[in-house]
């Protein structure tokens, strides 16, 4: 990661001073805190990206200070130094919202690693809430877009909603055409009459005319009550027609004559009823080729198609994909009670750039399927459907600081990938392709080596030993199991 404002916190001011150095030899923009009243005035002013502070100070100790961080700045993470001594409070910061704690003697590799990653957490919740935002500000429909494809659609979608216009919403599967038309009659001066969608692909031939316009009782076998048709259902509001290009050509003309004169008759019935709809229509057929084999009335096509809305595939608006994601994030986490927050800068760009046959459609389970696999805060290439991942144009990576022994480098990367699987350890040793037991050997070695840092004379000067194998490894194991 680039430069950041870090803000290092201890009561020592020999061990803070000598923090701040190796902080600023790295890059990064450093103040300094003797106390926790000083760390939160400081934090007010400076506004850091990450606060690294010790944990036991006299007065006010690191949990004070991270209670008080979380009122002022929330989306600051929160790194603890802390000895062997007070390892079960550094357990109980997590709980309350620290990123992680380290054990001292520090492992400056290690430190650099967690830093990182911490200011990778605030980069992606900070997009979080940009999306959060925008959302917002779109209002509380489910036509979410930011696209100029899209928006052009909310353009049309505004103007024609207050006519009576009978609108044909084109596109292809999945793309959202009833939430289109949905958008249509909430914006309609029909807003607070009913708004009725069938789908005439889903229902049987011989019984489609019965749902269009109803039946009296006695009509054919097994009509044993007399049942209104969606048009009279819908009377005074908006009637969307999906898949419309399947009604039998036998119906049509009486469909048609409804359009026209407003009135119907029940299948069996002899009065003619009222009523007053407004007809929305989908399809995915070429209803033009569909005249010209003989299976469309071109009337019927004029009639509905007044106003015309084409929806884009979701590949030719990724830039609605973010804010989309982030749309049913908040959807689903809320249904299954998750604290799913958002998406991994990685998993994001697996979402942009697939192709999306199943549009928006496809996304929504997607999404779903995700947020159910989750754990932890965000959402991974891991938890992401197998084909979808594989079809990234980027591979997975993980970035680690060079000067790392090879145990280190393997440390690490079985450490991050415990942390991107959310601490699943049946699923870190299947992506790690080992058995759980190997998985469990090396997390209680790293856990043994660091009891071993722990001893006295572990380390020497201000920020005890430097070495890229000491403590900090196991540190992580610590910190990612108890999340």
């Amino acid at each position: 990661m680039g430069s950041a404002r870090i803000l290092a916190v201890d009561d020592e001011r020999d061990t803070c001073e000598a923090l701040a150095d190796m902080l600023s030899a790295w890059g990064h923009k450093v103040e300094i805190a003797f106390d926790g009243h000083d760390a939160l005035r400081k934090a007010n002013e400076f506004r850091p990206d990450v606060v690294l502070s010790d944990l036991a100070m006299p007065e006010t100790d690191g949990l004070w200070l991270l209670r008080n961080l979380k009122e002022e700045l929330p989306d600051c993470p929160v790194v603890f130094l802390t000895g062997r001594g007070t390892i079960d409070a550094a357990v109980e910061s997590i709980r309350e919202g620290a990123y992680d704690f380290i054990v001292k003697p520090l492992d400056t590799a290690r430190l650099k690693v967690c830093i990182d990653r911490a200011l990778e957490k605030k980069e992606t919740m900070r997009e979080v809430q940009t999306l959060r935002r925008r959302l917002k500000q779109l209002g509380s429909s489910d036509l979410i877009a930011q696209s100029v494809g899209m928006r052009k659609v909310i353009e049309l979608v505004e103007k024609v909603a207050p006519s009576k216009a009978s609108v044909s919403i084109s596109g292809e599967s999945g793309t959202g055409k009833e939430v289109v038309s949905r958008a249509v009659h909430n914006l309609s001066l029909r807003r607070d009459k009913p708004f009725i969608a069938i789908n005439c692909a889903s229902i049987p031939a011989t019984l489609i005319e019965s749902e269009l316009f109803g039946h009296e009782r006695g009509a054919f076998t097994g009509a044993d009550q007399r049942r209104p048709g969606v048009f009279e259902m819908a009377h005074g509001g908006t009637l969307f027609l999906d898949e419309l290009g399947e009604i039998p050509i036998e119906l049509q003309a009486k469909l048609l004559r409804v359009l026209e004169e407003g009135k119907l008759r029940r299948l069996g019935g002899k009065v003619e009823i009222e009523v007053d709809v407004r007809v929305l229509c989908a399809t995915n057929r070429d209803l033009k080729q569909e005249i010209k084999n003989g299976r469309f009335r071109e009337d019927l096509y004029f009639r509905l198609n007044v106003f015309q809305i084409h929806l884009p595939p979701l590949r030719e608006r990724r830039d609605d994909v973010p804010i989309l994601v982030q749309h049913f994030v908040d959807k689903f986490r809320g249904d299954s009670g998750k604290r799913v927050s958002g998406v991994h800068p990685e998993a994001m760009e697996v979402l942009k750039n697939y192709d999306w046959p199943g549009n928006i459609r496809e996304l929504r389970n997607a999404v779903e399927r995700a947020v159910i696999l989750c754990d932890g805060e965000l959402i991974t290439r891991e938890h992401l459907p197998p084909d979808m991942a594989g079809k990234s144009p980027e591979r997975h990576t993980f970035r680690l600081p060079f000067g790392l022994s090879l145990d280190a480098v393997e440390r690490e990367y079985i450490l991050g990938s415990l942390q991107r699987n959310g601490n699943n350890k049946a699923r870190t040793a299947e992506v790690l392709g080992v058995s759980e037991k190997t998985l469990y050997n090396k997390l209680n070695r790293y856990a043994a080596e660091a009891r071993a840092q722990q001893a006295p004379g572990g380390g020497g000067g201000p920020l005890g030993g430097q070495g890229s194998d000491g403590a900090m490894g196991a540190v992580g194991t610590n910190s990612f199991v108890i999340r």
